[in-house]
């Protein structure tokens, strides 16, 4: 059951964009086309969860005992860093189209501040469930990171859809391009916060 809770937690009630505000750059800026937004999911969502794993580890076993835990955001940068590295790599090779679709975005990955806002999140933060507040453990962990990156790729692909739409719909002038996408991005927001019940 717990499990479940931090999955819908994750996805809906505080989900990394609409909710925490963060990755906010790579998601406005590859949600113009569904291929796009879809591919860059994927490759966030794997940096997410593979980062937490790593850097979840590297915390608890070298960071904490050490007493190095001041460098707990370098050393995760760095992480995040050679996974992003890592996916280009495969990118490049398996994918060249999406790679040259996802262009300066995929290296943005390395800073974009929901892959470190995770990591940091889950060695820092006490997670509340069924009354009692305690440290997320490694197999709890992953799955924070994996369904806050589904909760990601969620926002990021509804969004690329609905922008795809607005392209062809007749919208006023002034609003056409991104003041109608930040328009658009403040009502799912505020449709997501009805998942955690503020109305």
């Amino acid at each position: 059951m717990e499990y479940f809770l931090i999955i819908i937690s994750a996805i809906f009630v505080n989900n990394i964009v609409l909710a925490q505000f963060l990755g906010i750059c790579p998601f406005m800026g590859v949600s113009s086309k569904l291929s796009t937004a879809s591919g860059m999911s994927m490759a966030v969502c794997f940096v997410i969860t593979l980062a937490t794993v790593v850097t979840y580890l590297l915390n608890q076993y070298l960071l904490v005992p050490l007493n190095l835990t001041f460098l707990q955001t370098i050393s995760f940068i760095l992480v995040i860093a050679a996974l992003v590295q890592m996916v280009e790599i495969v990118l490049k090779k398996f994918s060249p189209s999406l790679y040259q679709a996802l262009g300066i975005f995929l290296p943005l990955i390395t800073t974009n501040c929901a892959v470190l806002g995770v990591a940091i999140n889950v060695v820092s933060k006490e997670f509340a469930f069924g009354g009692s507040a305690h440290m997320l453990n490694l197999a709890e962990s992953t799955v924070y990171a994996f369904a806050t990156s589904l909760g990601y790729g969620l926002a990021m692909v509804l969004f690329a859809g609905i922008r795809e739409h607005l392209a062809g719909s007749n919208v006023p002038k002034p609003f056409k391009g991104l003041p109608i996408a930040f328009i658009t991005v403040g009502i799912m927001a505020m449709a997501f916060l009805g998942f955690s019940g503020i109305v």
